[in-house]
C-alpha cells in the first residue's frame, strides 16, 4: 500500500492523478456491484478512492467497513469522506482516530448535507459548524499522517450568497490545513478554469481536482443538474435529448461528453480529474479507454 503522502505528491507530478468515488452500499446486491467495480477498475493506475459517509454519519460503520475492504482486497488507497452533520467534536476526534488507525491515506472533510427531512445545517450542540473546523481538527489529531482534502464548488455553493463569500471560506479551509480541493461536478469547463482562476486570485495554491460524472440519460443530467445547481449547457442537453429511448446511445453520449471534458481539462493543465462513478465499471470503463486510445492515459498495467 502506498504511503499517504503519495497523493499529494501525485497530485503536484507530472502525470495526471485519476480517483474516484463510491458510496457504501446498503443491500446486498449493492454490495456485490461495489465490490464487481472495484475488481474491474483495479488496474487503471487510481490514485486513490473516496467512499462517501451518510447524512449524520448513518454509514459511519460501512463507510470504514467498505473502505477497508477496498483497501485490503483491491489495493486502493482510500480517502473516507467525513461529515460534521450529528457528531460533537469529542465523536468526530474518535471517528478521525479510528480512520487514522484504519490505513486510510487522507480525508474528506465535508461539513455535510441536512439529515434528510431538514431544509438547513444546524451542527450538534458540542459540534463543528463548518468543514474548516473539521480540517483543523483532523490536523490536530493527526499531523501529517493523511491528506485531507475538501470540496469546491466551480459554480458556487448552493448555500453561499456570493462566489467571494464562497471563495472566503474555501480560502479558510485550505488555510487551516487542507492538502487539495476536489470539486463538484460540472459540464461545462469553462466553469472549472474560471472557478481556478478565482482561487489563484485568491492565494489558493493546493491542487484542484476536477469532479467529472459520464452521464447515462438526459433524465440523470436533469436530476444531477437540479439537485447540485450545477448548469446543463444546451448542446449537451441536446446530444442527450437525441438519444431518447436509445439507453446505449445515452450512455456513449454521456462518455464521449466526459471523454471530451477530461481531454481539455488535461490538455489546460488540471492535476488530474475525479469520476463520480455512482458504483458502476461501465462508464469509468469507456472512458479510459477513449482516453487510452488517443493516449492521454497509459494502458492498465
Amino acid at each position: 500500500m502506498s504511503i499517504p503522502s503519495s497523493i499529494t505528491e501525485q497530485l503536484r507530478s507530472t502525470q495526471p492523478t485519476v480517483s474516484i468515488e463510491f458510496f457504501p452500499p446498503k443491500t446486498e446486491e449493492g454490495a456485490r456491484q461495489i465490490l464487481k467495480t472495484a475488481h474491474a477498475l483495479k488496474d487503471y493506475g487510481i490514485a486513490f478512492a473516496s467512499i462517501t459517509y451518510g447524512a449524520g454519519g448513518s454509514t459511519r460503520e460501512r463507510t470504514i467497513e467498505y473502505g477497508e475492504l477496498l483497501n485490503q482486497f483491491f489495493g486502493y488507497n482510500i480517502v473516507p469522506h467525513l461529515t460534521c452533520v450529528g457528531h460533537s467534536r469529542d465523536e468526530l476526534a474518535g471517528i478521525i482516530d479510528k480512520l487514522a488507525g484504519a490505513g486510510f491515506s487522507g480525508i474528506m472533510a465535508l461539513r455535510g448535507d441536512p439529515p434528510k427531512g431538514e431544509s438547513s445545517f444546524t451542527p450538534h450542540a458540542n459540534g463543528l459548524p463548518h468543514a474548516s473546523d473539521l480540517v483543523s481538527l483532523i490536523r490536530e489529531r493527526c499531523g501529517k499522517k493523511l491528506a485531507i482534502g475538501v470540496a469546491g464548488y466551480p459554480e458556487n455553493h448552493p448555500e453561499s450568497p456570493d462566489m467571494g463569500t464562497d471563495m472566503r471560506w474555501l480560502s479558510h479551509k485550505v488555510a487551516q490545513g487542507a492538502d487539495f480541493i476536489t470539486t463538484q461536478l460540472f459540464f461545462d469547463n469553462a466553469d472549472y478554469f474560471s472557478f481556478v482562476n478565482r482561487c489563484n486570485k485568491a492565494g489558493i495554491t493546493v491542487p484542484i481536482l476536477p469532479g467529472i460524472l459520464p452521464l447515462s440519460s438526459l433524465e440523470q443530467a436533469r436530476k444531477f443538474s437540479a439537485f447540485g445547481k450545477t448548469r446543463l449547457p444546451e448542446e449537451l442537453e441536446s446530444r442527450l435529448a437525441a438519444c431518447a429511448g436509445d439507453s446505449q446511445l445515452s450512455h456513449d453520449t454521456g462518455v464521449e461528453w466526459a471523454f471530451e471534458q477530461v481531454r481539455d481539462l488535461l490538455a489546460q493543465g488540471a492535476p488530474g480529474f475525479h469520476l463520480y462513478i455512482l458504483n458502476r465499471a461501465e462508464s469509468a470503463l469507456a472512458l479510459f479507454a477513449r482516453l487510452q486510445k488517443e493516449g492521454i492515459l497509459k494502458q492498465p498495467a
